[in-house]
């Protein structure tokens, strides 16, 4: 995947954040490709036939950052940051909300033969995770922002150190420790 100039996608965030609609129409084109690779991402251990697609979640997070207009966007990293922490919520409320549908709202009829391949497993994952994200930024805020950047928001080792303004081995560390301790969160509540 090319990503666009840091600098490029800054100024057309930095215009939009002035007024110009212009820029946004110039911007979408350039972070849509980036979006929606995180968004794959994220959907890829989600469970097939999951109700919400990949171009539906990126949709949704499009949304959301136009609501945002009055957003002070410092940077695409910030940029970036911010989408990484929507898709999150995103996925996260579309998972309760499944998980409340679940006790028979919007109950449809399956057979028993059919029943293993419509588990909700996954998204009962994504709670869980969230769940011991929230705790682990308890521990160090830091390390979380890290997975919630890398998981959620698909950015690389260096777009991560750049949105935190950390170094590339920090995140490599925060990544490595942060995924350990995530695991034995995880094992222990199973």
């Amino acid at each position: 995947m090319v990503l666009p100039a840091s600098h490029e996608v800054t100024q057309l965030l930095k215009a939009w954040t002035a007024g110009d609609e212009a820029a946004l129409g110039k911007l979408t084109p350039l972070v849509y490709e980036q979006l929606h690779e995180a968004a794959r991402r994220c959907m890829a251990g989600e469970r097939p036939g999951h109700t919400l697609q990949t171009t539906a979640l990126v949709n949704e997070v499009y949304l959301r950052l136009v609501d945002c207009g009055e957003m002070n966007w410092q940077d695409r990293a910030h940029f970036f940051a911010v989408s990484a922490q929507l898709m999150r919520r995103i996925l996260i409320d579309f998972a309760r909300s499944r998980d409340y549908q679940k006790r028979g709202g919007g109950a449809i009829q399956v057979s028993l033969n059919e029943a293993p391949s419509i588990s909700s497993q996954p998204d009962a994952n994504i709670v869980a995770l969230d769940s011991a994200l929230k705790s682990l930024a308890t521990v160090d805020e830091r390390k979380s922002k890290v997975v919630e950047l890398r998981f959620f928001g698909g950015l690389s080792i260096e777009e991560t150190s750049e949105v935190l303004r950390v170094s590339v081995e920090t995140v490599v560390r925060d990544w490595r420790l942060a995924k350990a301790w995530l695991l034995r969160e995880l094992s222990e509540g199973t």
